[in-house]
């Protein structure tokens, strides 16, 4: 089976990298695991985004496992739309604006 493309929207990117940004003054293994995370659970969205929940409407959410975040996505005919890479303690109408 071949994974649909990923596309990252401005916003999924900016919200990555100012994760990421975050670990790495943290230090580097913790930059590095929290990177390792991210592309298992985009590769996990990538072949299966069905076994995902619903957040909202046609948006799923595939939860971090070590990490306090979430990426928010939608499954369209001609990819996967990644709209937001959420901390779990912001408020969630922030990425809602987003859809």
């Amino acid at each position: 089976m071949i994974a649909p493309r990923l596309v990252l929207t401005a916003a999924a990117r900016k919200d990555i990298a100012e994760a990421q940004d975050w670990y790495r003054r943290e230090g580097p293994a913790l930059a590095a695991s929290f990177r390792d995370e991210l592309d298992r659970q985009i590769a996990r969205v990538l072949h299966h985004p069905s076994q995902f929940p619903f957040a909202r409407a046609d948006v799923r959410r595939a939860k971090l496992r070590r990490f306090p975040y979430s990426l928010l996505f939608r499954v369209m005919s001609d990819g996967i739309y990644m709209i937001a890479c959420f901390h779990s303690s912001r408020d969630p109408e922030m990425w809602q604006r987003r859809v």
